[in-house]
């Protein structure tokens, strides 16, 4: 082998022996006897202590042919959907073993958390993000719902929510005239259940009003002087905050669903049989929060376990997994002590692990997009 002849590419069929081997050097000279070798230069790779070697002769730029500009915009995302090298990286037999029972275990629990949420069909993220700690724990906390109670607490608001869905009740169901003069009389009757329920618990609401002028209070003290203690001052009212008014709004919580049930009923049962039962949903004031969250996150759950399970995208899916688990990890940080208590963790190292080893072309789909992909990419010998 000469000095010039710095590439080779190794096919071996599985022997007795399933090691990556490393076998040449930057001059090309054989470096190792099986399985011994350095990493400079050119790598060689081969299986067991038999290759067949094909030198690969550089070929002149002019013999060589780019593909078109558009066709490495459109297909440059797919490659590195698929892992950008030529080949994974140097791992023993063992290694591809354990990398791709890795993929399956975490793409089965990933798969199962979802299956699961989905099946129950009101998971709620609300009392996970609630008990949020650490330095991040606002930023979690108000990713609630109308987690301070300010919509459901607010007449005005509820009113105009309610006569919005009255209107879309009425069309979605196709109501005659007596139907939406029923519609309208569900519709103040609710309204009339939520003043009296404000005004039943007006001493309650005027101290939650005050406990939550304090925290702000505590919260820029603490901000400016530095003080922790204040700090955990707040935190302490914001607990007894929260148990106040937690009630009333379980509460205007049951007043929204027995509205709901109310203009459903007014419904016959045909007109809910061609139509399907209309939500009345809750307004929105914050691009995201747990009423996305609670709709999106079971699907988001399986679709990264389909992947990592077939080994398609497996890098994308990976560092997807990765971001939501390191998230959830940061929500309840500092981790307390006890089983299980950092799994989030480690399942996001073991994400970070997949992604970076690209193991979806390991006993995955990915092998064969990669295979598919790279060759418009290649440049050939015309």
């Amino acid at each position: 082998m000469t000095k010039t002849a710095c590439r080779a590419v190794i096919w071996e069929a599985w022997e007795s022996s399933v090691t990556w081997r490393l076998f040449a050097n930057g001059s090309g000279q054989v470096a190792g006897q099986a399985g011994l070798g350095v990493i400079r230069g050119p790598r060689l790779l081969a299986f067991g202590k038999k290759a067949a070697i094909i030198q690969d002769q550089s070929l002149p730029s002019s013999n060589r042919r780019r593909p078109a500009l558009s066709l490495s915009v459109f297909l440059t995302p797919l490659r590195l959907a698929t892992g950008w090298g030529p080949h994974p990286r140097l791992l023993s037999g063992i290694g591809v073993v354990m990398l791709i029972l890795m993929r399956l275990t975490l793409g089965w629990h990933f798969f199962s958390e979802g299956h699961e949420k989905w099946r129950q069909g009101d998971w709620d993220a609300a009392p996970f993000f609630l008990n949020a700690r650490g330095p991040l724990a606002v930023q979690f906390r108000q990713m609630v719902w109308d987690y301070d109670g300010s919509l459901r607490l607010d007449v005005d608001k509820t009113k105009q929510h309610f006569a919005v869905y009255r209107d879309k009740v009425a069309k979605h169901y196709g109501f005659d005239e007596a139907q939406k003069r029923q519609a309208q009389a569900n519709y103040a009757k609710s309204i009339e259940g939520l003043e009296f329920i404000l005004a039943s618990n007006a001493t309650d609401l005027e101290e939650y009003e005050l406990g939550r002028k304090r925290i702000q209070d505590l919260k820029r003290e603490s901000m400016r002087e530095g003080v922790p203690s204040l700090a955990g001052q707040a935190e302490t009212i914001r607990t007894e905050w929260r148990l106040k008014i937690t009630p009333v709004l379980r509460e205007i919580d049951a007043l929204w669903a027995s509205y709901q049930q109310a203009q459903t009923l007014v419904a016959t049962t045909s007109q809910v049989a061609d139509n399907g039962e209309l939500k009345l949903g809750v307004p929105r004031n914050q691009f995201m929060d747990t009423s996305v969250v609670n709709r999106w996150i079971p699907y988001f759950d399986m679709t990264i376990g389909i992947c990592l399970v077939l080994g398609l995208f497996t890098p994308i899916a990976s560092l997807a997994g990765a971001a939501f688990l390191g998230s959830v990890f940061l929500s309840q940080f500092p981790p307390v002590t006890g089983l299980g208590s950092s799994y989030q963790l480690i399942e996001c190292m073991a994400c970070l692990v997949l992604a970076g080893t690209a193991a979806g072309r390991f006993a995955g789909l990915d092998f064969f997009f990669h295979a598919w992909l790279r060759k418009p990419l290649t440049p050939t010998a015309e």
